[in-house]
């Protein structure tokens, strides 16, 4: 069993551990991110790169570079309000003051490629690929590290004065019981599919509804990348009725899509996503802090769960750098990372709860939204007609509630 030594272990090389893992390298801390799998070539995730992401990545001296990246840009969010269904925008970025008033599409891979290249650069910066840990090394009640297993069978241990969990919703810390995860009820699954878009379609995020049916259609410049809402837990049973009753009904909601529906010609071509809602009331114990999906699993709505994964890894790096260059990490250093992120992790989480309970519950139900025809639609025109009103919308997706700055020392 190999034996090695690190300052910082970060488990899990996704938007978060990689932001994380680039800030503590270039303040010069010693850090080695664990990811098992061998690539990031995974379809279906978190695309979504919002205005904070943005920001961040101009702070840091990577906006040129990210530039360069295939991406398509949304602006606006759409959704079908009204007897006509007809599509009213609720959200408009380009509403919002400075360059970054647009959410960025661009395939998570091409974003952890650039990361994991520019953290590449630091001496002190070290990614282990097709290295998965395995459990958690413990002295005198600390988390001192892990152990690892690589794809090919090598066991070995990391010691870390830190060890920062980063490895999403199935996240080895969530085992722990002194964490305390909690749940919220979630009333929907999501189905994701890619259909073909044309030129004259709408542009930008584009909601659709149908009988006890809604679609979100991400706009990804030549192709609409499609998640439709089922009830919780009834995949296996949607998927015996037949793959042309699913997609009737997505045409009966998005009616202009109809003449190219049949291009999803399998059940292999529609993922599932699991949605959960939870949150760990503990993000630490000695020598571990959780952030990310680690810490709270969001529900897609809204879409901007990696955004806020990414702002607490900016928020653990400006609060961890100096200690860690020190060596003397305590319990209080990892405590206030928590007592920073956690209102907007509550407040978030509790929108997304309130969209599930008077949105997304009574349609998958059949019943109509906020209880009321009249009241939904006057709460629509209310945001929409207010030049105000209509910027929270657009700030909360671009934004979030709180806003983070890296620490100086990452700064280039």
């Amino acid at each position: 069993m190999e034996q090695e030594r690190t300052t910082c272990c970060v488990v899990g090389g996704g938007p978060a551990g990689m932001v994380l893992g680039l800030l503590l390298a270039r303040a010069g801390v010693e850090v080695t991110v664990l990811e098992k799998h061998g690539d990031f070539l995974r379809d279906f995730r978190g695309d979504t790169v919002h205005p904070s992401t943005l920001s961040l990545l101009d702070d840091i001296g990577l906006a040129e570079r990210f530039a360069r990246l295939p991406q398509r840009r949304v602006s606006s969010v759409q959704l079908p309000i009204g007897p006509d269904r007809s599509l009213v925008t609720v959200g408009n970025l380009a509403a919002l003051h400075g360059e970054y008033n647009y959410i960025a599409m661009v395939p998570q891979w091409d974003l952890l490629d650039l990361l994991a290249d520019e953290a590449g650069k630091e001496p002190t910066f070290r990614l282990r690929m097709d290295t998965g840990a395995t459990s958690f090394l413990k002295e005198r009640g600390r988390v001192t590290g892990v152990r690892y297993r690589t794809a090919d069978g090598r066991t070995g241990e990391l010691r870390a004065t830190l060890t920062v969990a980063c490895d999403g919703r199935g996240s080895l810390a969530r085992a722990l019981p002194e964490l305390g995860l909690e749940g919220f009820a979630c009333p929907m699954d999501a189905w994701w599919f890619r259909l073909p878009r044309h030129e004259d379609d709408p542009s930008g995020l584009v909601g659709a509804l149908g009988d006890r049916f809604f679609t979100a259609l991400i706009d990804r410049g030549d192709y609409w990348q499609c998640a439709a809402l089922i009830p919780k837990g009834t995949d296996a049973e949607r998927r015996a009725e037949g793959l042309d009753r699913f997609m009737t009904r997505f045409t009966q909601a998005a009616p202009w899509l109809a003449d190219r529906a049949g291009s999803v010609t399998s059940w292999d071509e529609v993922k599932l996503l699991d949605v959960r809602l939870d949150r760990l009331r503990r993000w630490h114990r000695p020598g571990l802090l959780c952030i990310g999906d680690a810490a709270h699993a969001m529900s897609p709505v809204f879409g901007i769960g990696i955004n806020l994964a990414v702002q607490d890894a900016v928020a653990a790096a400006r609060h961890l750098v100096r200690p860690l260059r020190a060596g003397t990490v305590g319990l209080h250093d990892v405590r206030r990372v928590q007592l920073r992120r956690w209102p907007t992790t509550v407040a978030t989480q509790g929108l997304q709860r309130l969209a599930h309970a008077q949105v997304i519950e009574p349609l998958l139900a059949g019943r109509t939204a906020f209880g009321n025809p009249r009241r939904a639609q006057r709460m629509t025109e209310l945001v929409t007609e207010s030049r105000w009103l209509n910027r929270v919308p657009a700030y909360f997706i671009g934004y979030g509630a709180l806003r983070e700055r890296p620490p100086k020392e990452s700064l280039r």
